[in-house]
């Protein structure tokens, strides 16, 4: 489906968020929370991909342009809090999908407020690339956003350094990737100062948890989703076959069709 509208809401403060909304935009469907490292721009191909619900709203999560920068102070609740401003907005929404920190983010709102279905692509909860955490802490405090894209990718989601060099052979995915890492530090340091509930999505009628066929029972992705999963006791699993933590990027298109298949009657 194509995009249809972008929503500017109100948040906390001064704060603010868009929601790119695909699809038809009265109609309620399934609202997408990215993580880190993400925004809604690069969540389009599995929005258009979409077929099972009539709308596809995808968060623009605070500290992403166009919506509102970081405020302080800033936590978990912050972002669950934006995220229950966005579904006021789009009142009557059938599910939730968040991917990796979108993710956790989503399960603790259905925590908080009845959700239909709720499905999460790989979430991460504490303790997740807390060792990153003063590497990542300098390398923001002095504006090196390269630093900081070398420490995600190397000292957190473990991929080579080989990795990183064809990242950066591509200008333009390199220059988005530094403009994704500004909130990076806050976001982490939120992550790992907020103790997880002993259950998540506790209001949820169904919860559909998501794993890449690659990182099954691996560090760090695998290991933290099991951990997740140990706190929703009635979710259901599904594998991603050939995937890891990026399918987004890497197969929009499969992803977009597990989310179908998965669509609650």
């Amino acid at each position: 489906m194509e995009r249809t509208i972008q929503k500017k809401l109100s948040v906390g403060g001064d704060g603010w968020v868009t929601v790119d909304v695909y699809g038809e935009p009265d109609t309620p469907g399934l609202v997408v929370v990215p993580g880190v490292m993400s925004d809604a721009h690069t969540w389009r191909h599995v929005a258009g991909a979409i077929d099972a619900w009539p709308s596809v709203a995808v968060v623009n999560r605070r500290g992403r342009a166009p919506s509102g920068p970081l405020t302080s102070p800033y936590s978990l609740r912050t972002e669950v809090e934006d995220l229950g401003v966005v579904l006021d907005e789009f009142a009557g929404t059938r599910a939730l999908f968040g991917w990796s920190y979108g993710g956790l983010i989503t399960l603790l709102a259905a925590n908080e407020r009845p959700v239909r279905q709720v499905i999460a692509y790989e979430p991460v909860m504490r303790p997740f690339g807390r060792h990153a955490l003063p590497d990542l802490k300098t390398a923001a405090e002095t504006a090196d956003w390269d630093r900081c894209v070398e420490i995600v990718n190397r000292q957190i989601s473990g991929f080579s350094a080989a990795h990183v060099d064809d990242l950066r052979a591509d200008p333009h995915s390199w220059a988005l990737l530094r403009r994704l890492s500004g909130p990076l530090y806050a976001e982490l340091g939120a992550l790992n100062a907020t103790p997880p509930p002993d259950v998540m999505a506790r209001q949820a009628d169904q919860v559909d948890l998501i794993i890449g066929q690659c990182n099954r029972g691996t560090v760090p992705y695998g290991t933290s989703f099991d951990h997740v999963w140990q706190h929703v006791a009635h979710a259901k699993v599904h594998e991603l076959p050939g995937q890891g933590h990026l399918a987004h990027i890497e197969a929009p298109a499969e992803l977009g069709r597990l989310l179908d298949n998965l669509a609650a009657v």
